[in-house]
């Protein structure tokens, strides 16, 4: 009897799981990425998104960052405006979040973390697509902000999201 080998030749490779943000959680839960170099702020970010019940993951790299999206779609990221720059200046997380297909950035709310624009700038979110910006002064309101502005996203994106999973989309 002829037998051969029945596992698949992937298996033979190794996947790299090392990317991944979470070991284990559960489904319904919410994720955040907090995308910021200063302590300080990201202690404060983390501490409120906490407290909103978000699981919190912290890069410090862009390279670890767009390593941890490709194992997880986070429902809030937040970015500093000078997070990880690159040689020419630009935010290349920004960048990243900006050519996703717009599928998948619409189940994202994105929040910039600036020193230049104010809290709730809308001219300016709408100019960075980004959904919120929060001015570093005013980072210990975040909880209170991002509540109410991620209510406000959802009540307007909502016909869009219903109609995404009724296409499967989402």
């Amino acid at each position: 009897m002829n037998e051969e080998k029945l596992e698949p030749d992937f298996i033979d490779e190794e996947l790299d799981y090392s990317g991944r943000p979470f070991d284990y959680r559960d489904m319904d839960s919410s994720t955040c990425m907090i995308c910021e170099q200063d302590p300080a702020i990201k202690q404060k970010l983390r501490e409120n998104l906490k407290t909103l019940n978000y699981n919190v993951v912290e890069p410090n790299t862009y390279k670890e960052a767009h390593k941890f999206t490709t194992f997880q779609t986070f429902n809030v990221i937040v970015v500093d405006e000078a997070f990880d720059l690159g040689k020419d200046g630009v935010n290349q997380m920004l960048q990243y979040l900006a050519g996703l297909d717009m599928s998948i950035r619409r189940q994202i709310f994105v929040v910039l973390v600036s020193s230049t624009f104010a809290t709730l700038d809308y001219m300016n979110t709408l100019n960075k697509s980004v959904n919120l910006i929060i001015n570093k002064e005013e980072i210990s309101e975040i909880g209170m902000i991002l509540k109410r502005e991620m209510e406000e996203n959802e009540y307007f994106y909502h016909v869009f999201k219903d109609f995404q999973r009724k296409l499967g989309k989402s």
